[in-house]
């Protein structure tokens, strides 16, 4: 299977050889870190998720969030939907939980920005 290393800068175009979840070989690669790279995404790979949640009350109708950590890919999309059901109250502040443990991944959603409340004028 082809894939690109994101492990360092370079973002090499590596081929992997595996069998079921062993990596056999790695070609391809320019430092060694490809080889720690291709295992951790044959056995379990993971992604930092990033979207958006609705805000009431916000200066701006949607705040940035992302995962704390990686989560496990194969429930991005639970995730996901569980994100698009969610509207915060403002104001929402920067590292701000916004979703604990999503879908049972043990891994949190947080904001990505401060956002202030909506000004009340009279």
């Amino acid at each position: 299977m082809s894939m690109i290393c994101v492990r360092c800068p370079v973002g090499c175009d590596i081929k992997v050889t595996a069998e079921g979840d062993e990596v056999k070989s790695v070609e391809g690669n320019s430092c060694p870190r490809a080889l720690e790279f291709a295992r951790d995404e044959v056995r379990n790979p993971t992604r930092v998720f990033a979207t958006t949640v609705r805000v009431s009350g916000g200066r701006l109708p949607v705040c940035p969030v992302r995962s704390r950590g990686p989560a496990p890919k194969s429930r991005l999309f639970d995730i996901s939907r569980e994100v698009a059901g969610l509207t915060v109250p403002a104001p929402v502040k920067i590292g701000q939980v916004i979703l604990a443990d999503a879908c049972g991944t043990g891994v949190d959603i947080i904001a990505s920005r401060d956002l202030e409340a909506r000004e009340v004028t009279a």
